[in-house]
């Protein structure tokens, strides 16, 4: 059974950085463009990043650009966000993503998802 499993989440203040981890297990997702989503209360859920496997190429949203490096190690079956400058508006539910093609995953349509973590940054 594919699982993704998030991890790292916590409270953090305003201007601090989490890193996230995303393990992988049940199947072989180092072939997959991998990614990370997140849902604030009462907001729909939004694409944050993605990386691809063929040459690790990485995608953002507009809204964290310059401040979340998202990154892979195939080996270990696990996907990283590091999240830097944090403000109070990335408060959300982070979700770790898998998805074969970049297409479903940019679309909000990844085959996989995890099951989410919560980050929560004070002001």
């Amino acid at each position: 059974q594919e699982q993704l499993v998030e991890s790292g989440g916590g409270l953090v203040q305003a201007g601090g950085s989490l890193r996230l981890s995303c393990a992988a297990s049940g199947r072989t997702f180092s072939s997959y463009v991998m990614g990370w989503f997140r849902q604030a209360l009462g907001k729909e859920r939004e694409f944050v990043a993605a990386i691809t496997y063929v040459g690790g190429i990485t995608f953002y949203a507009d809204s964290v650009k310059g401040r979340f490096a998202i990154s892979r190690d195939n080996a270990k079956n696990t996907v990283y966000l590091e999240m830097n400058s944090l403000k109070p508006e990335d408060t959300a539910v982070y979700y770790c993503a898998a998805s074969q093609f970049l297409a479903p995953m940019r679309t909000n349509r990844p085959e996989y998802w995890g099951q989410g973590t919560q980050v929560t940054v004070s002001s």
